[in-house]
């Protein structure tokens, strides 16, 4: 068995150091920081597809306007200077007009052998852009391309070839300014959502952590419980049940140390107390014997005085108990057990109070015969004192049935008493806390209901009409093996 003193506590457990970024508040920052950037690359991906159709355009337009001055000069050969300038103007390495019955070179100069790619800017697509704009990013800069579309709306068409560098270069330059603007407002917008989140939630939570550590190091300190910060979120809401949670853990450990502090107590007592209710039982008995009238009378409730103090202090000390021995179960005529407890009563001594028993005949239950005594005396006995309280009742009954259902047998133990408080069934079966008597115990029905539940039955309090109180008890046979039974038979 493991020594209790060295199991760690709660206190004792190393926590370890949170972290900016492994904090709650900087994986909130990233966090927002990455969704607004998944964001933006949303935006990027189609834009810097645009941006490469402008850039394309623009060099169409330029060339489709150096071009139609050029086309009114007289069909001849422009000079090597004036191409060379037209070019440069235009970005471009060849300037084509093309109408519907001929096709004019306007500008040339180093043709290339051959040209990498050619691009329609009449009709594009955007999945078309985006592919293109890609490649480019990825793949170009040292390709020579050829890109053509109409001039304006007319019917004539303008085909361009020009290197692909200074295309990609500003594409590059766009992303760039891009990605500079995009982080900018991911820290823009971040930062106002971590100031608030970082308010509203991980403040909050750290307090929380903070007073639940607190209050593990001194559970029993009243100072120690959650103050609710009054709000209507779930995290006041949170506060609320774990300030209501340590109250009722603060309770409990109230409790549980009475309840330990009674046990060490009645211990330490136990046998001397024992002495002293032995010695007052054997003064009792002798008194008794005495030939007075007042001495007579008085005698009988001293012994059920010093009995009830004998039977509290049983009750107690088998209470305190781990548990009680498993029950050794036998068939057992009820009807002589319920005479047995009536007797142990003394209710025939009393007279003013009527002890009923309605058994079947022959009613045996599978139980053990000792523990079924302690239950049912135990329910009679309380039944005998509720209806001791109130003497104005009309012929005080206790009344005790008995009949068998199948394998089953159900027992009923009812009184014409005044019933039971509102406060005794809501702690009904709770050590010393469901006691109807002033100064009682409670443990009676605790014990009872450990005993039943051993037995593999129930017993609860059952509503009734007429006044008084009825307890039933439902207890089953044990399976029978088929060599019993037939043995039996």
């Amino acid at each position: 068995m493991m020594d209790r003193d060295a199991t760690p506590s709660l206190t004792e457990t190393p926590v370890p150091a949170v972290g900016f970024l492994s904090g709650l508040s900087g994986k909130l920052l990233l966090l927002t920081a990455v969704f607004v950037m998944i964001a933006e690359v949303l935006i990027f991906v189609p834009s810097v597809a645009n941006m490469r159709l402008m850039w394309l355009r623009d060099r169409l337009n330029t060339a489709a306007a150096a071009s139609v001055v050029i086309e009114g000069l007289p069909d001849q050969e422009l000079p090597r200077p004036v191409q060379e300038e037209t070019l440069l103007a235009t970005g471009t390495k060849a300037i084509v007009l093309k109408k519907a019955d001929a096709s004019r070179m306007v500008a040339a100069v180093d043709m290339p052998p051959s040209v990498d790619a050619q691009y329609d800017l009449s009709d594009v697509s955007l999945p078309t852009s985006i592919y293109d704009a890609f490649d480019t990013l990825l793949f170009g800069g040292d390709r020579v391309i050829r890109v053509y579309g109409p001039v304006g709306e007319t019917t004539t068409r303008i085909e361009l070839l020009l290197d692909e560098g200074p295309l990609r270069r500003a594409m590059l330059r766009y992303a760039r300014n891009i990605f500079i603007i995009s982080m900018v407002i991911s820290l823009i917008t971040a930062s106002p959502i971590f100031f608030a989140l970082n308010r509203l939630l991980i403040r909050p939570i750290r307090g929380m952590t903070a007073n639940i550590r607190q209050f593990a190091a001194d559970p029993s300190n009243p100072a120690r419980v959650l103050e609710p910060s009054g709000g209507r979120d779930e995290i006041a809401v949170a506060g609320v049940h774990l300030a209501a949670m340590q109250q009722t853990l603060q309770r409990t450990l109230k409790e549980q140390k009475n309840l330990a502090d009674l046990g060490l107590a009645v211990s330490k007592i136990n046998h001397d107390m024992r002495n002293i209710l032995s010695s007052a039982q054997l003064m009792s008995d002798r008194l008794s014997d005495v030939d007075d009238p007042v001495v007579k009378r008085v005698a009988p409730k001293l012994l059920r005085s010093i009995d009830r103090a004998v039977g509290y202090t049983n009750e107690v000390l088998s209470y305190g108990r781990m548990r009680e021995p498993e029950p050794r179960r036998r068939f057992v005529a009820l009807h002589p057990l319920v005479q047995e407890v009536s007797e142990v009563l003394s209710l025939d001594a009393r007279g003013d109070i009527a002890f009923v028993a309605q058994i079947e005949p022959g009613l045996e239950v599978d139980a053990d015969g000792e523990q079924l005594f302690r239950v049912i005396h135990n329910l009679c006995r309380n039944a005998v004192e509720a209806l001791a309280q109130d003497p104005g009742i009309e012929r005080r009954t206790v009344l005790v049935s008995g009949l068998r259902t199948g394998s089953v047998v159900s027992i009923a133990i009812e009184d014409n008493g005044p019933g039971m408080p509102e406060k005794a069934r809501e702690n009904l079966f709770a050590a010393f806390r469901g006691s109807v008597r002033s100064g009682g115990t409670g443990l009676g029905l605790a014990i009872a209901r450990e005993l039943v539940l051993a037995h593999g039955g129930t017993i609860a309090l059952v509503e009734k009409v007429t006044p008084g109180t009825l307890f039933r008890i439902e207890l089953p046979d044990r399976p029978v093996p088929l060599d019993a039974f037939r043995h039996r038979a």
